[in-house]
């Protein structure tokens, strides 16, 4: 059946940091700010002149980044469950409305308690968690490669790279840096996916920026990239925003050219069209002359950073990922990369 084209709006808005907070109580009420903040911008999407079918909110924008707090103190103020308070929240609008709603924040699962996610989520209209992806390449905190085999035991391959089946096509969604990372879009694609779900917390950087016209033009995939407004998580000075949404050819459809808190930043997303560029021969189909077996030697073989470096011992501080970090420079260099001194 054919899909007909859709809205995506990227919900542009400031995050108050609860790292700040002296107690779970005042971090609580910041979190709480931010949600009301978040459920106010989606609602003005949606009541405006042209309302969208699904929205995607910046990277962790509930609560801000963790920075320099200890995981267990960082787990007891911030984080919960998905689905769990959040998520419980937005399911109201996606009800009221009939949308999609794409989010993130940091998460806590009982199977690990003493660890803490970067999760991605999507809610579906009748507010259901259809997608949950936890970020991979990380330095900062747990990431499931951190414990690989525990993690696929518990989840399978389809918790590692979930990507949904739904009225609006195949999504799939991941944070912020993991952008820069070719391989996961790639994955993604491989599992169908044609539209990637951005929720972003980062400065403006012409980098930032082309990775995720790359990654869209280089899958043949959308990409509904929402960032950060004011400064971002990480920086006391720099700012964001300038969201973006990126079509299948790498052509931005539409920016949000401030890091302003804005509804602005929406298009059509066009599934039908999408599908037909991968169905043509012409020279603009980058899938059709994609030559995987000639690579697949290369990354059976490659061993840089090493999978289940976390499994015994769970981060206390962020510290704690330097001895995997060394290990994983040292492998870099056994492998070539890295010049002998």
């Amino acid at each position: 059946m054919a899909i007909a084209p859709w809205r995506a709006t990227c919900i542009q808005m400031e995050s108050r940091i609860a790292s700040n907070a002296p107690s779970k109580e005042a971090a609580w009420e910041i979190i709480n700010g931010n949600i009301a903040n978040a459920l106010s911008k989606i609602r003005a999407a949606c009541e405006g002149p042209t309302p969208p079918k699904l929205v995607v909110l910046p990277e962790f924008v509930f609560t801000g980044p963790q920075r320099a707090t200890a995981v267990a103190d960082w787990i007891e103020r911030a984080c919960t469950t998905i689905p769990g308070a959040i998520t419980e929240t937005l399911a109201d609008l996606c009800r009221e409305f009939g949308i999609y709603i794409a989010g993130n924040h940091f998460e806590v699962d009982p199977k690990w308690p003493d660890r803490y996610f970067n999760s991605s989520f999507l809610l579906d209209p009748k507010g259901e968690v259809i997608l949950r992806y936890r970020r991979i390449n990380t330095g900062s905190w747990t990431s499931p490669h951190d414990i690989l085999d525990e993690y696929r035991a518990a989840y399978g391959e389809e918790g590692i790279f979930p990507v949904a089946d739904t009225e609006l096509g195949r999504l799939a969604i991941y944070p912020c840096g993991e952008v820069n990372v070719p391989e996961i879009t790639r994955v993604f694609m491989l599992r169908g996916a044609e539209v990637i779900l951005h929720p972003n917390n980062e400065p403006l950087t012409p980098i930032a920026d082309m990775a995720k016209q790359c990654r869209a033009f280089e899958n043949m995939t959308y990409l509904i990239s929402s960032n950060i407004a004011g400064v971002a998580g990480f920086s006391d000075t720099a700012t964001g925003g300038h969201s973006m949404i990126v079509d299948f050819r790498g052509d931005r459809i539409a920016y949000e050219d401030s890091a302003e808190e804005s509804i602005d930043c929406s298009a059509m997303i066009d599934i039908e069209a999408l599908q037909a560029a991968r169905h043509d021969r012409g020279m603009g189909n980058s899938l059709l002359r994609s030559r995987f077996d000639m690579y697949r030697s290369y990354y059976s073989t490659a061993d840089f950073y090493p999978a289940n470096a976390l499994a015994q011992t769970p981060v206390v501080q962020n510290e704690d990922f330097a001895p995997v970090q060394e290990k994983a420079i040292a492998q870099l260099a056994r492998s070539g990369v890295l010049r002998s001194e």
